[in-house]
This record gives structure tokens, C-alpha cells and sequence, in this order.
């Protein structure tokens, strides 16, 4: 099982950034997909969701209306869209995988978001 993100990096003040997560080793399409952050010195927090067939979405208040997520199942490949972004938006963004309604869940590796001027 895995999964890879990617698109991380550093932009300025205002900027986007897309973040892909691509899975291998489980059946995706069972498999609600989530992205979370986590800044230094904080905990582990949950950014945005998505159901395994991609017909809801969910996001914290603090990135409504900026960020995106979405998911194309043939390709086994979530994504995160991220506009207008703050300072505070810097963190290392996980991809999460949780079975519809088994108990299996896993977990990326990473990838680090920084937004500075």
C-alpha cells in the first residue's frame, strides 16, 4: 500500500499550489480521501474530505471557499487545490486513505507546503 504526495513547495502570499495524492495498492475507489495539515509545534489537523465516489466534500473553516479537493477514481489520484494562500497555511500536507466502512486507513508520507514572502 501507498501513497505519494506531491506538488508541495514554497510560494508567495496569495498564490496556489495543487497537491496530488496518488494511491496504489488498495482499491481507491472504496476508500474515503482526506488531506491534513500539520505545522510545526501543532497538532495534526484535517483540512479537507472527500467520499469514495467524490459526491461530498467537506473542509475546515479556515480554508473554505480558498481550497479544493477532488479526486479522479480511474486514476487513483486525489487532489487538493489551494488559492489565495496564507502564511498560516504552511504546514506538511498528508494524504489519508479510510475505508467506506471497513476499519483500514493509511497514511502518506507528506509533502511540505510553505508560503512566505
Amino acid at each position: 500500500v501507498q501513497l505519494v504526495e506531491s506538488g508541495g513547495g514554497l510560494v508567495q502570499p496569495g498564490g496556489s499550489l495543487r497537491l496530488s495524492c496518488t494511491a496504489s495498492g488498495f482499491t481507491f475507489s472504496n476508500y474515503r480521501m482526506s488531506w491534513y495539515r500539520q505545522a510545526p509545534g501543532k497538532e495534526r489537523e484535517l483540512v479537507a474530505t472527500i467520499t469514495s465516489a467524490g459526491g461530498s466534500t467537506n473542509y475546515a473553516d479556515s480554508v473554505k471557499g480558498r481550497f479544493t479537493i477532488s479526486r479522479d477514481n480511474p486514476k487513483n489520484t486525489v487532489y487538493l487545490q489551494m488559492n489565495i494562500l496564507k502564511p498560516e497555511d504552511t504546514a506538511v500536507y498528508f494524504c489519508h486513505a479510510a475505508h467506506k466502512w471497513a476499519g483500514f486507513n493509511y497514511w502518506g508520507q507528506g509533502t511540505q507546503v510553505t508560503v512566505s514572502s
